[in-house]
């Protein structure tokens, strides 16, 4: 007799129809995720709110040396301390990092990493399969309203704005980071879902802006375990994570853009949902 699949209806609306193989684990929700809109954003702005602008005045790449000293060290002391936080609290294991090693020639002009947004250490995972590797981290503009603003400044957040007259001094900012061949990292599902299974769908932004600058993209996706050994007598509500990297996916530069990113789109999602072992997904690749 053929073994059931295992019904995720009880975890809400958010997990509907998921269906995933025997070997995968999907946590209990830590939240009451929308079964309507995958962009709702679930994360409070931490601390005092600052009345700042992202407009055509807002400094999104800071080129002072204060800046830059900040910079490399927020880059070594987070990706120290969280790795270790990562391996105490969440036991991270990496998949297919040699990928990442095996290809440096075809990044030698840039790379567009990808993954799902589902915690607060999230980025942290990323830079580990990247190795010892800087990246930079177009982000949603408001929580840099917040108290972690100069965190998300110094471990490389480039504010994405929503008014209109920022957008020109952020396409500016991008364009220097492409010149000087850096590697850029977006999170796709546009806000954080606090260990949340299935892969939401994709903002379009991420791979226009990899069609337009021609640069590999390398989904990885972060799934989880369950607690085991001596993990099991702390953070008993919280699972343990893996991050797998993908191969990359090369845009076909001689192909319509609207058609091309669609389809560099659809492969990243589809790629993560394999990696992460789902079989049907409660989400599309797109909501239009």
């Amino acid at each position: 007799m053929a073994k059931m699949a295992k019904d995720y209806s009880s975890y809400g609306p958010a997990y509907r129809n998921l269906t995933v193989r025997d070997d995968v684990f999907v946590p209990e929700p830590m939240a009451d995720f929308s079964g309507d809109n995958p962009f709702t954003r679930m994360a409070a702005i931490r601390g005092e709110i600052k009345d700042l602008k992202f407009d055509e005045n807002y400094t999104y790449l800071d080129h002072s040396l204060k800046f830059r000293i900040g910079h490399v060290l927020c880059y070594v002391a987070l990706w120290t301390a969280a790795f270790f936080l990562n391996w105490l609290r969440y036991g991270l294991k990496v998949e297919g990092r040699e990928k990442i090693r095996r290809n440096r020639k075809l990044f030698k002009n840039g790379v567009m990493t990808v993954c799902n947004h589902v915690y607060r250490w999230d980025m942290m995972c990323v830079f580990r399969a990247m190795g010892h590797r800087m990246a930079w981290i177009p982000m949603y503009s408001e929580p840099f309203k917040g108290s972690d603003n100069w965190v998300m400044r110094h471990i490389g957040g480039v504010a994405i704005p929503e008014e209109r007259g920022g957008l020109r001094k952020f396409n500016e900012a991008m364009d220097e980071l492409h010149s000087k061949k850096q590697w850029i990292h977006i999170f796709p599902e546009s806000c954080s879902w606090k260990f949340y299974s299935p892969i939401r769908p994709f903002k379009i932004g991420a791979f226009n802006m990899a069609y337009r600058y021609g640069l590999p993209v390398v989904p990885m996706v972060i799934s989880f375990r369950p607690r085991t050994g001596w993990r099991k007598y702390f953070c008993k509500d919280e699972p343990l994570v893996s991050i797998s990297v993908g191969d990359p996916i090369i845009p076909d530069l001689s192909l319509p853009r609207k058609a091309e990113t669609a389809r560099i789109r659809d492969l990243a999602h589809s790629t993560m949902l394999d990696m992460a072992g789902i079989i049907t997904n409660p989400w599309p690749s797109c909501i239009d």
